[in-house]
């Protein structure tokens, strides 16, 4: 059983930042994706990032770009978001996905991801 234990999200004014961590278990977890998404109530879950294991190549939003860096730990199998410049925009809840190769569907698709945390809130106060 797959296991997504995220924290550090929380409330931060405009212009500051925050750190969210996902520590996955119960499997391995060589060769996957694992990622980032946000929801905001009444909207559909959208792509945050993603990085996968192999090669450490990242994926962001657009609406990130240059502000949030994902990165991960191999050994502790757990992927970080530092989130910078943040914005009231990025209010939402964040969901730390790991890579459910469902390889029809592309990295920036939720429906590739087959694990999801319970989700962490983050509030931007302007």
């Amino acid at each position: 059983q797959v296991q997504l234990a995220e924290s550090g999200g929380g409330l931060v004014q405009a212009g500051g930042s925050l750190r969210l961590s996902c520590a996955a278990s119960g499997r391995t977890f060589s060769n996957l994706l694992m990622g980032w998404f946000r929801q905001v109530p009444g909207k559909e879950r959208e792509f945050v990032a993603c990085i996968d294991s192999s090669v450490g190549h990242t994926y962001y939003a657009d609406s990130v770009k240059g502000r949030f860096t994902i990165s991960r730990d191999n050994a502790k199998i757990t992927v970080y978001l530092q989130m910078n410049s943040l914005k009231p925009e990025d209010t939402a809840v964040y969901y730390c996905a790991v890579d459910g190769k469902y390889y029809t569907y592309t990295y920036y698709d939720q429906r590739r991801y087959g694990y999801w945390g319970q989700g962490t809130q983050v509030t931007v106060s302007s």
